[in-house]
């Protein structure tokens, strides 16, 4: 990654401050969920160019596969299991640097090394979850749940 972003010319940071006002402008006046997420994950996934990128929705007591880019994904996850399913438990996110040294981790793809899951909140209580993951190693930390939580307040 850090060879794309020499490439791209701009930090990490320069890159989620670009992309939050398009996020905002994009998200303004669609009152849809699903057309709200589908384009998040759009976006994050073209700048950042992450291995996997989507969202999970609450569903009758279960995470639910909502819009995403990537490969094809686990569909159903129950609270407290996984990245996911704890983010949901603890109503907090989790920055993963290793999937494979995560007690309970699931293996929806061999490829994914790190992740970072980051809850969605409404009137206190998680509806969903922003999921992503990477190909590589310690890909995520504190500026990107910094962001990523801004961007979930926004959606």
């Amino acid at each position: 990654m850090a060879e794309q972003l020499k490439i791209v010319g701009e930090s990490k940071e320069e890159r989620y401050a670009s992309l939050l006002p398009q996020v905002e402008s994009v998200l303004e006046g669609e009152p849809d969920q699903i057309a709200r997420m589908a384009n998040v994950a759009a976006m994050l996934h073209e700048t950042f160019h992450f291995w996997w990128t989507g969202f999970y929705r609450v569903v009758d007591n279960e995470l639910v596969l909502g819009p995403f880019q990537g490969p094809m994904a686990c569909t159903r996850i129950r609270k407290g299991r996984g990245v996911c399913g704890t983010a949901w438990a603890e109503a907090r996110s989790q920055v993963v640097p290793d999937v494979d040294q995560f007690p309970g981790h699931i293996a929806c793809s061999s490829a994914s090394r790190s992740e970072i899951v980051v809850p969605l909140m409404r009137e206190g209580e998680v509806v969903g979850v922003l999921d992503i993951d990477s190909e590589k190693l310690s890909t995520f930390d504190e500026t990107d749940r910094l962001w990523l939580e801004r961007i979930a307040e926004i959606i």
